[in-house]
């Protein structure tokens, strides 16, 4: 890929190696203690982190680790705790994922989040980012929350592009067999999958990130990003094989094939988050119902940059505080 996208420029080869190189060999702080599980399902735990309010359960991605909603200096979870409108909850998904390798996406709905609600004795607001916005849609009327929320959630997998569908089917069929094999779908294979969803940036990163001040707040975030987005416990292989074929591959939520949930059916207030610069899940493939909040902001800059605070975090505080409370 790198070659590909350099070619003809040596000198940009030479930046984006130089950056790998660099980020590499960066220093990292040790990471905060994570707070105490209150809920434990099939290795998945859900933890609190405190403050006053009704509760929100905000549920990542089963892609990625969770972190990406509680990064040192720009936590959204943690902000929210301090500011006291909402009781902020995470669903950590965990490692331990040999005794979820059954489980399709629709499967962790059923057999872990719903079973960790529940196991919570209060119902709270859902608050889901990326695919984990995908599965708590799919968990608001179930679970009877009083509301829900999505973050660049995809549901109209027919809006992505037409390029990225097919090659991420490719990938699905070269990688299939071992999955199955394995009973996971590993990292580094969803990995490749992101990349090659937009490659140019991916290579123009690594050349940015040669050229930034050594030490400085921006080369410590883009670390600290870069490590979120390249870590991560393998894919339950019954949940890869419904993500690809399933949802990119056959649409079934965006053609109501999927049984779990109808966005414009939904028993309770829903708030859309959709950024119109997001090229991992692009606009075009949210639900289009519920109240939409348009952000000019890229999937990952729309909750922890540097315009996240005012653009994300206030207005998902006030509406949360509206309607988390209901029930």
């Amino acid at each position: 890929m790198l070659r590909r996208e350099t070619e003809g420029a040596p000198e940009r080869l030479a930046a984006a190696l130089a950056g790998l190189r660099r980020y590499q060999e960066a220093p990292r702080a040790a990471p905060a203690a994570p707070p105490a599980a209150v809920a434990e399902r099939l290795g998945a735990k859900v933890r609190d982190y405190g403050g006053s309010g009704p509760p929100v359960l905000f549920v990542p991605s089963l892609i990625n680790p969770p972190s990406i909603l509680d990064l040192p200096e720009r936590s959204l979870l943690r902000w929210l705790a301090e500011d006291g409108r909402v009781r902020p909850l995470l669903l950590d998904w965990g490692w331990e994922v040999e005794a979820r390798s059954t489980l399709s996406v629709a499967g962790h709905v059923h057999e872990v989040l719903l079973p960790l609600i529940a196991a919570l004795g209060e119902r709270p607001a859902l608050v889901g980012y990326c695919l984990g916005g995908t599965m708590a849609l799919a968990a608001a009327a179930p679970s009877g929350a009083p509301a829900v929320a999505a973050i660049a959630a995809p549901w109209r997998f027919s809006g992505f592009p037409d390029e990225a569908r097919a090659t991420l089917a490719r990938l699905w069929a070269s990688a299939a067999a071992t999955s199955r094999a394995l009973g996971c779908l590993p990292m580094e294979v969803l990995q490749s999958a992101f990349w090659s969803l937009d490659p140019a940036r991916t290579v123009a990163k690594f050349e940015a990130f040669a050229e930034m001040a050594e030490g400085s707040a921006e080369a410590r975030a883009f670390v600290t990003l870069e490590d979120w987005a390249n870590d991560g416990p393998p894919l339950p292989h019954e949940a890869a094989r419904e993500l690809f074929e399933d949802l990119f591959g056959a649409d079934a939520t965006g053609r109501g094939k999927w049984s779990l949930a109808d966005p414009g059916a939904l028993p309770c207030p829903f708030l859309d988050i959709v950024s119109t610069s997001d090229r991992i899940v692009p606009a075009a493939s949210a639900t289009g119902s519920g109240e939409r909040l348009e952000l000019a902001q890229g999937h990952v800059g729309m909750v922890v940059g540097g315009r996240s605070e005012a653009a994300l975090w206030e207005p998902l505080a006030g509406w949360l505080s509206r309607h988390a409370g209901r029930c």
